[in-house]
């Protein structure tokens, strides 16, 4: 029986390989382990729940959050500086300005902490980022048990393969493992697992297969399900707890719930409201837009081309006048009248959907002219669904 199960499920053959690689806590462990797999494939959560269980000295560095070579080694230093937390050692700050520092004082802490004759782990989680920072730090990583002469493993964990990490000039290779995505047995039970106390785990299992069978073609994040289910729950048992049906009255479950769940499909991954906003609109939809900072837009699924209508109306509404033909401007020629009106109709259904404002007057010669009223947010969140990269072609972030 699998020691850990109840606690990291669907992931017994990783979590078996991984303690075969780290072995005995004072045996020489593999120097670098490459982790990959999808977003909300579980590498960050196995990878925590091990080292904490197993009582594993490690530090878990995110790599989005440390975005200079300076900041990483810092944060891994100090990190490791606590390990064994005295209060004189925790309030000092670790200074590091190049890799062979980094290699002196990682020794001195090591020592300094008591563990230098066993493994410590370094994970570093979002690895991918490190091809951003400096050509030689993604190298010194995979060889660093060498270059300390410590029991040290540094363990990697990505969204990317590891062909296109790999430096051009040849580097040390990690051991290769890959987290697969989960198949929608294993989200169903991952998912049945969180069931509440006070209702069956039978009840709670029905409730995620109707979830399941809703959203599954659409969205097979982990964190994403888990928020839709705890999201959508309260609605699925309102039959049960006003007294019109029984945990085992099915039909009738789903018939209450399939409106709302339609309805959430529209906001999977655009997270503008809180759980609380979403089950008040989920009541009363005359509501909609006289919640305080909440707007229309939070529930509506864009066309395609609308989408990019939203994003040039969002860099025209934010960047400077004269950088117009900068981002704008492919060849010179009038447009078309037939293709303005067309242009302009699906304007027109943007501003009653309040995600664009007229400003002027409607009567203008050149034509009305409108402004971009969504958050930088919700634009970054509309251009990932038609992979623009709206950042690039925003005036503040040159």
């Amino acid at each position: 029986m699998f020691p850990l199960e109840n606690v990291v499920l669907c992931r017994e053959s990783q979590v078996s390989t991984l303690m075969a690689l780290f072995g005995e806590r004072h045996h020489f462990s593999f120097p670098s382990i490459f982790i990959y797999g999808h977003t909300a494939s579980g590498k960050t959560y196995v990878m925590e729940t091990l080292m904490k269980t197993s009582e594993l000295p490690h530090v878990i560095v995110n790599c989005v959050e440390c975005f200079t070579s300076r900041i990483l080694l810092e944060h891994i230093l100090n990190q490791l500086n606590c390990l064994t937390p005295s209060e004189d050692e925790c309030t000092s700050h670790i200074a590091c300005d190049s890799f062979n520092d980094f290699v002196r004082l990682f020794k001195k802490v090591t020592q300094d902490q008591g563990v230098d004759d066993q493994t410590v782990y370094i994970v570093l989680d979002k690895a991918e980022y490190l091809r951003e920072m400096e050509a030689n730090l993604l190298p010194a990583f995979l060889r660093l048990q060498e270059l300390t002469n410590r029991n040290v493993t540094v363990i990697f964990l990505s969204q990317i393969v590891w062909e296109k990490f790999r430096p051009n000039t040849g580097c040390f290779e990690p051991f290769i493992m890959y987290f697969p995505d989960y198949s929608i047995g294993h989200l169903q039970k991952i998912l049945s697992h969180d069931h509440p106390p006070e209702y069956s785990a039978d009840f709670y299992a029905a409730y995620i297969n109707i979830l399941l069978g809703v959203f599954y073609t659409v969205c097979r994040d982990l964190k994403e399900l888990r928020h839709l289910a705890a999201l959508n729950f309260s609605k699925y048992c309102e039959p049960v707890v006003k007294g019109e049906a029984n945990e085992r009255d099915t039909r009738k479950l789903w018939r209450n719930i399939e409106p709302h769940l339609k309805k959430a499909m529209h906001t999977v991954y655009l997270r503008e409201i809180s759980s609380s906003q979403w089950e008040k609109l989920q009541q009363d939809d005359t509501e909609m837009g006289q919640l305080k900072g909440l707007s229309a837009h939070a529930h509506v699924e864009l066309p395609y081309y609308s989408k990019f209508i939203l994003i040039a109306a969002y860099l025209a509404s934010y960047n400077p006048t004269r950088t117009d033909k900068r981002f704008f401007l492919k060849h010179h020629g009038k447009i078309k009248k037939a293709s303005f009106m067309k242009k302009h109709e699906k304007i027109t259904s943007l501003v009653t959907l309040q995600l664009l404002t007229l400003v002027g007057h409607d009567d203008q010669l050149d034509g009305p002219k409108y402004k971009c009223t969504v958050s930088l947010d919700f634009v970054r969140a509309i251009a990932r669904t038609v992979n623009f990269d709206i950042i690039k072609y925003l005036y503040d972030f040159l």
